[in-house]
């Protein structure tokens, strides 16, 4: 993979008004990756990507996109855009929205090729006003990838999406990827960023406060999960040292814990006949929520 960004901010500072968008963000894109890009409301995520894309002007620091400035046709027309909001004319079909996006692009895919690719034949010649909020994020999807672009910038993508709409969606990010395209994607589904992402950076209020791959990520957290069948009581595992939390449901007990290879050496010693012992590390849900919350405590001292 190339270590030559094809998108990067530098010391990114941004207000609006009183408030303070971004404030000395910096952030690379890579060839060849899908970077999740995570926060909680208002951390600055969208900001970021309307800089990226030369919607917004920075007051301060530098933006580049393939080492142009992003509001240069040759930058803009290597770049597919699925924004969270995206006005279309409600009268018109999707085929005629992809085809209408193909034609910015020097080499784009086939209209009918990126309708089958996302399983679209049932939707493609109904007026876009018709379709459910879920079907039209799937259309807004094909007009991003259509013109075949180096680097996408998909925003919340699966808002709306069923189960079934979501797997055809992740399957087609995965195949973009490993046919060369990068993908920078925000999404408050954090199982989604923990399937799909190459890389994870994290924003908290304006700065980039943690960034690596999922394993990274994850290692901020030290606390693990245990789940067993056991005769021991809760009450008596919520007693031992290291223990932070447990609960009792469906016969199975679940610790959470520090210290899961002490625990597990006293689960094993006071219950010979134990068994379904399941131990898993920390999610990148919980790693999300531990890092921002230390954050916005280190904002507040």
């Amino acid at each position: 993979m190339s270590q030559t960004p094809l998108a990067a901010l530098r010391d990114a500072r941004k207000h609006f008004g009183k408030i303070k968008a971004l404030d000395g963000l910096d952030l690379d894109i890579r060839r060849g990756e899908l970077l999740a890009l995570l926060g909680p409301n208002g951390a600055g995520k969208t900001t970021a990507i309307e800089l990226l894309l030369g919607l917004q002007r920075p007051d301060a620091g530098s933006v580049e996109l393939f080492g142009l400035d992003p509001q240069e046709l040759d930058a803009r027309r290597r770049v597919g855009i699925m924004m969270q909001e995206m006005m279309l004319s409600p009268v018109a079909r999707p085929r005629e929205l992809i085809q209408q996006v193909s034609n910015y692009y020097p080499t784009p895919y086939e209209t009918s090729a990126v309708i089958k690719r996302l399983s679209l034949e049932s939707l493609a010649d109904r007026p876009y006003k018709d379709l459910s909020g879920g079907q039209k994020r799937q259309v807004q999807l094909g007009m991003a990838i259509c013109g075949r672009p180096e680097l996408m910038f998909l925003d919340e993508p699966t808002v709306g999406l069923d189960v079934n709409a979501r797997e055809v969606l992740w399957r087609v990010l995965r195949d973009l990827i490993h046919e060369g395209s990068s993908i920078v994607l925000t999404t408050h589904y954090l199982e989604e960023a923990e399937a799909l992402a190459t890389r994870v950076a994290v924003i908290g209020q304006g700065r980039l406060i943690a960034g690596g791959t999922v394993d990274e990520i994850r290692a901020h957290v030290s606390r693990k999960n245990i789940h067993c069948k056991t005769s021991i009581a809760e009450g008596a595992v919520r007693a031992w040292p290291g223990v932070e939390a447990v609960k009792q449901d469906s016969g199975r007990l679940h610790i959470i814990t520090h210290d899961a290879e002490a625990i597990l050496r006293r689960l094993l010693e006071g219950d010979a006949a134990i068994r379904d012992i399941e131990v898993k590390r920390a999610g990148l849900a919980e790693a999300f929520t531990e890092i921002t919350n230390a954050n916005r405590s280190e904002k507040l001292q």
